[in-house]
């Protein structure tokens, strides 16, 4: 998006009902202007982290991985003030899955291929080699302000392409709308867009 490299990853909550199935209907919120998507790798923890010393420790407290959608409204998000919860937290905004792949069935997860397409035309083509704090990083640093427990779900960050990033005016979802998704190996997603 042009935006600064942070020298801490910016961390955002997102509420249980914004998980959904990966082939679900995903809600556009009343009064969106700039809905967008976001294809990410989920990082599921599988044991209880609390001020982990590396990022070797923090991989070694990774369960599995996962194909996440990181659905944001950017004016919610970035143009209301405050936090970014509120244009992360709107209903179905992380469809997850189709499935967990244990992290032993990884080779690396600094190497997964990422892939977004809206109505058939591919937005997103990336790799997790381009994150730029890697998944054990992530959940060494998050262990330092709050304690993971198993089943926690962590979204680690998405490639170039997102509609914010897109010159003007930018192609923003909409009701209709049909966004398809994968990380290689991890699964593919489906979702039809529709307003709230």
């Amino acid at each position: 998006t042009g935006a600064e490299i942070p020298a801490e990853p910016i961390l955002f909550f997102k509420a249980p009902d914004t998980v959904v199935g990966p082939d679900d209907t995903v809600l556009v919120p009343r009064g969106s202007r700039k809905t967008d998507w976001e294809v990410e790798l989920a990082v599921v923890i599988g044991r209880t982290a609390r001020y982990l010393g590396s990022a070797e420790e923090g991989l070694a407290h990774v369960a599995g991985y996962a194909t996440a959608h990181d659905v944001s409204e950017r004016e919610f998000q970035i143009e209301r003030g405050g936090t970014w919860d509120k244009g992360k937290n709107c209903e179905t905004f992380n469809p997850l899955g189709p499935w967990l792949v244990t992290a032993d069935d990884v080779d690396d997860p600094q190497a997964l291929p990422l892939r977004l397409w809206v109505n058939g035309e591919l937005k997103q083509n990336g790799t997790t080699a381009e994150q730029i704090f890697p998944v054990g990083e992530v959940v060494r640093y998050l262990s330092h302000f709050m304690t993971l427990y198993p089943g926690d779900i962590i979204n680690t960050g998405t490639p170039a392409g997102v509609a914010m990033g897109q010159p003007e005016p930018k192609p923003y979802l909409k009701a209709g709308d049909v966004v398809e998704l994968e990380v290689e190996g991890l699964g593919r997603q489906r979702q039809e867009l529709k307003d709230a």
